[in-house]
């Protein structure tokens, strides 16, 4: 075990760096873009169901698809994969941010506007506080599966823990294939446990 960690531990860690740098890259660009997004989009009448079906469309490429079409507009590297993979992050947040919005009881609304409440103070101080842990939600599904997909990045030279999976598959050791799989497990599950704890903390918050 010391052998080994010697051998491959500086570049363990160099590679674990790498993803998480990746896959939090897209997690952050997808809370910046779909939260306000969502937020949005319960203030339009008609077409919020086209644009969250528009932003679906892109979680119904296949995700070598979309590395792939990315290479000859960005090149290789960490900037297609972190672009593809926020590409990936938005539905779940977006539907989950407009869906939480949405379901806020009118009569909280109805309160705030007998407070003189402008739509800003609202949104900010009713909706969002009452629509966290179904934002938290998606946020945790949304980071779950980029934190997966972002083994694939090493496909088109963005590193991360898939080199040690590609390498593994084309030298065929399983040493290689799991020192990749291990990490990323642990990563995944390590993310959906602190949010998941976040998203109860939350809803206790609320009185829930």
């Amino acid at each position: 075990m010391i052998n080994f960690w010697n051998q491959y531990g500086a570049e363990i860690l160099f590679k674990l760096w790498e993803h998480l740098y990746i896959s939090f890259a897209a997690i952050f660009l997808g809370i910046v873009v779909a939260v306000p997004l969502g937020a949005g989009l319960t203030r339009l009448k008609k077409g919020s169901n086209t644009i969250i079906n528009i932003v679906g469309f892109f979680q119904t490429i296949p995700s070598m698809a979309l590395l792939s079409i990315m290479l000859p507009i960005f090149g290789i590297g960490k900037v297609p994969a972190i672009i593809a993979l926020f590409l990936y992050s938005l539905l779940p947040i977006l539907r989950n941010t407009y869906v939480g919005i949405q379901s806020v009881d009118a009569i909280y609304l109805d309160a705030a506007k007998g407070m003189g409440m402008s739509k800003w103070q609202q949104l900010f101080q009713i909706e969002f506080p009452l629509a966290a842990s179904v934002i938290i939600s998606g946020i945790k599904v949304s980071a779950v599966y980029v934190i997966s997909w972002t083994t694939l990045a090493a496909y088109i030279g963005a590193g991360g823990l898939g080199d040690f999976i590609f390498n593994g598959l084309t030298l065929y050791r399983i040493d290689l294939i799991m020192m990749g799989t291990i990490p990323i497990t642990l990563l995944a599950l390590l993310t959906d446990a602190v949010l998941r704890f976040i998203e109860s903390r939350v809803t206790v918050g609320r009185g829930e």
